[in-house]
């Protein structure tokens, strides 16, 4: 049944090619339309793979990249919640040289832009990846990971303080001649302070949310759902969260700015792009819909043909307050 719709959906994309432009440009990077799978959601795109053709997105952030392999955390680490989930993994992947021998030649044979997301133990971790996908290449951009809440050392705590994430930034900036995206983390006071930092650092974009920190609590057992107590929520609950947030990065930035956070629709996609972003990834809504991403291009092409826009970068940051 899942072939079968996602033949309609490709079909439907097809018919509507050349009705409204929706390539877009993030630093130098031409991607054929604004959707993009986000890292940790998709793996590296074998499974999704099966059910349709890669190519036919904008791109595709693969899973988070450290030096070496990670085992992750401890299950139990995913939860269900209302309007959303939370998630624990820890960056679970293979380390830096299975993804350059296995997963990016993989990628190569689909015409879509790879972004590599990457993270590390400590300032060196990141230089060393940054540096080995630089020598090995095969991607379009790096998605610099300063904001995972769900490791014990790197991750979000390079991400709360606008001078260390420069630092983090300018270190893994002179590593490698890619383009260089920051993903933000929302667990912070302002913002738009460490999205002014990272640009003045030398990142060319910048993508936000990541997830929010919460908690889930099984009464009976009096304990915490997740084994590492606290996980990073997504999903519909924080698209409010995450709209605001771009919204307030891209009137601080000049870069261009990558949305998510919630997006379950075309409509939710679209409203990103009225807040500023440029693109969009999607991430948790994946997991209930791996079609999701391409009904969103089918419905967005509807859309601005519906509406007489002929060019979705019109709306890129049109909100009128």
């Amino acid at each position: 049944m899942i072939e079968a719709r996602g033949e309609r959906i490709e079909a439907g994309i097809a018919n509507l090619a050349g009705a409204a432009n929706l390539m877009v440009d993030i630093a130098g990077i031409r991607l054929k339309n604004p959707i993009i799978l986000a890292s940790g959601t998709c793996g590296y795109g074998r499974e999704l793979a099966q059910v349709y053709d890669l190519a036919l997105l904008g791109g595709i952030c693969v899973k988070g990249t450290t030096l070496h392999p990670r085992q992750g955390n401890a299950p139990p680490r995913i939860a269900e919640t209302p309007c959303g989930m939370l998630n624990s993994v820890g960056l679970q992947n293979p380390g830096v040289e299975a993804v350059i021998a296995q997963e990016l030649p993989f990628l190569a044979a689909y015409d879509t832009a790879v972004i590599v997301n990457i993270a590390g133990h400590d300032r060196e971790h990141y230089r060393a990846v940054a540096e080995r996908l630089d020598q090995a290449g095969g991607f379009a951009a790096l998605e610099l990971n300063i904001s995972c809440p769900n490791v014990a050392a790197g991750g979000m705590a390079f991400g709360t303080d606008p001078q260390v994430a420069a630092e983090i930034t300018a270190l893994v900036r002179a590593a490698t001649r890619k383009p260089l995206i920051v993903k933000l983390s929302p667990n912070v006071t302002n913002i738009a302070d460490i999205a002014r930092a990272v640009e003045a650092a030398g990142a060319d974009a910048v993508s936000l949310i990541n997830t929010l920190q919460g908690l889930a609590i099984d009464l009976g057992q009096r304990r915490p759902v997740l084994g590492t107590i606290t996980g990073g929520l997504s999903g519909p609950a924080i698209k409010p969260v995450a709209l605001r947030m771009v919204w307030q990065v891209a009137q601080a930035v000049d870069i261009p700015v990558i949305g998510m956070g919630g997006i379950t629709s075309a409509t939710d996609a679209l409203e990103f792009i009225l807040a500023g972003a440029s693109a969009v990834q999607i991430g948790a809504a994946v997991f209930r819909d791996p079609l999701l991403p391409l009904q969103i291009i089918k419905d967005m092409q509807e859309w601005l043909g519906t509406h007489g826009i002929r060019d979705v970068n019109e709306l890129v940051g049109a909100l009128q307050v």
